[in-house]
C-alpha cells in the first residue's frame, strides 16, 4: 500500500538513504529539512520524482501535512556539529519532537524516531540493552545531544501514555556510509577523509576505546521492519516486558577499538602516505559502546549483515567520487 511519509532530516545522511528507499517501494516522501547539517546534494537525483517533495523548514517551528508515517530523523549526530550550536541542538531534539508528536496527535499518523546509543552515556553495563537506564553527564559539552535524546523519548512515552499516539523508537549505534559529510567529525568519515587526504589520523586518547559500527543498509532495514509491525503485535511483545512503547537497539554488535577502525581504513587505502597520530580524549567520551540486539533479533527477525571491511570499501569508493572530500 503506497503510505505518504514525512522525513524530517530528510536531507541528512540516513535520510537521504531512508528517502530512496521509500520512493523504491513506491510511496510518497516528503523530505524536511532545514541544511543546518543536511545537504541537497543528497538529493539532487531525486527532485525530479514525482513522488518525492523537498520542504525547507526547521523541525522547531511548527508544521502542518497529513502523512501517514512521521520519520523523525532531525538533528545533528556529530559531536562538531551538535556542540556548535548547543541550545539549539537541545531545541531540535526536544521541541522538534514535541511538534512531530502534536500533529501525529492529529492525523493519526505513525511516528519512527530516531534515538541514540548516546541515550546511554559512558555505560556501566556491556552490552547495553534497552532496559539500561544509562549513565549520561547532564551539563557535560555532549549532554545537549544525550540529554536532548533522553527528553524526546520522554515526550514520546508520555504521548503514547495520555493520548495513544503510535510512536516507535529505534537506539542507533554509530552508522556510517556514503552520503556521510566530510567534514562532520564521526570517525569513519574523520579517518578516510583524512587517509584520502594524506593527512595524519587523529587518534584521540590511547584508541582503546570501542565502537560497533553499522552500516547504513542494515539500518534501513531494521527501521522499515519495525515500522511495518501492527500496533498489537508491538503491545504483546513490549508490554510484558514493562515498556509502555517499542524502543529497540539497531547496530551491529561487532566491537572494534578505534585504533582497530584506523588500521582498516589505512589497510583499505593503501596509497595514503597517513600516520596515525594521538590526541587528548574529548571530555565525556563513552570508554564502551556495544549493543544488546536480542529484542530486534527476536521482535523483527533482523540482525546486521555488512561487516565492517565490506562497508569500509563501500563508504571509501564513495569518498573517492567526485572529489567528495573538499565538500
Amino acid at each position: 500500500m503506497r503510505e505518504k511519509c514525512l522525513i524530517t532530516g530528510g536531507a541528512g545522511f540516513i535520510g537521504s538513504h531512508l528517502a530512496r528507499r521509500l520512493l523504491a517501494e513506491g510511496h510518497e516522501v516528503t523530505a524536511m529539512d532545514n541544511l543546518f547539517t543536511g545537504t541537497k546534494a543528497n538529493i539532487y537525483d531525486l527532485l525530479d520524482n514525482p513522488r518525492f517533495t523537498f520542504m525547507l523548514h526547521d523541525v522547531t517551528q511548527p508544521f502542518w501535512g497529513q502523512f501517514d508515517v512521521i520519520y523523525n530523523l532531525a538533528c545533528p549526530a556529530s559531536p562538531i556539529h551538535y556542540q556548535r550550536n548547543p541550545v539549539e541542538t537541545t531545541k531540535t531534539s526536544f521541541v522538534g519532537m514535541l511538534n512531530v508528536l502534536e500533529l501525529a496527535l492529529k492525523t493519526k499518523a505513525r511516528v519512527l524516531h530516531t534515538s541514540t546509543s548516546e541515550i546511554y552515556g559512558d555505560p556501566l553495563c556491556h552490552p547495553q540493552p534497552e532496559t539500561y537506564w544509562g549513565n549520561v553527564n547532564t551539563i557535560g559539552i555532549r549532554s545537549c545531544y544525550d540529554e536532548g535524546k533522553r527528553a524526546a523519548e520522554t515526550i514520546s512515552a508520555d504521548f503514547a501514555r495520555e493520548y495513544g499516539v503510535d510512536v516507535r523508537l529505534v537506539r542507533i549505534f554509530n552508522t556510517y556510509g556514503p552520503n556521510m559529510h566530510p567534514h562532520d567529525g564521526r570517525v569513519v568519515s574523520n579517518f578516510i577523509v583524512q587517509a584520502l587526504a594524506n593527512r595524519d589520523l587523529t587518534l584521540y586518547g590511547d584508541g582503546h576505546q570501542t565502537r560497533s559500527f553499522q552500516y547504513v543498509d542494515d539500518l534501513l532495514n531494521a527501521i522499515l521492519a519495525l515500522v511495518a509491525l501492527p500496533k498489537e503485535r508491538l503491545h504483546a511483545f513490549f508490554a510484558p516486558r514493562g515498556f509502555d512503547l517499542p524502543v529497540v537497539n539497531v547496530g551491529n554488535p561487532g566491537e572494534f577499538t578505534i585504533r582497530e577502525l584506523a588500521e582498516k581504513t589505512l589497510a583499505l587505502i593503501p596509497e595514503s602516505r597517513s600516520q596515525i597520530v594521538r590526541k587528548p580524549l574529548p571530555k565525556d567520551d563513552p570508554q564502551r559502546r556495544k549493543p544488546d540486539i536480542t529484542w530486534a533479533k527476536e521482535l523483527l527477525d533482523w540482525q546486521p549483515t555488512v561487516d565492517l571491511d565490506t562497508g569500509l570499501r563501500r563508504t571509501i569508493e564513495y569518498f573517492r567520487s567526485a572529489d567528495r572530500t573538499a565538500r
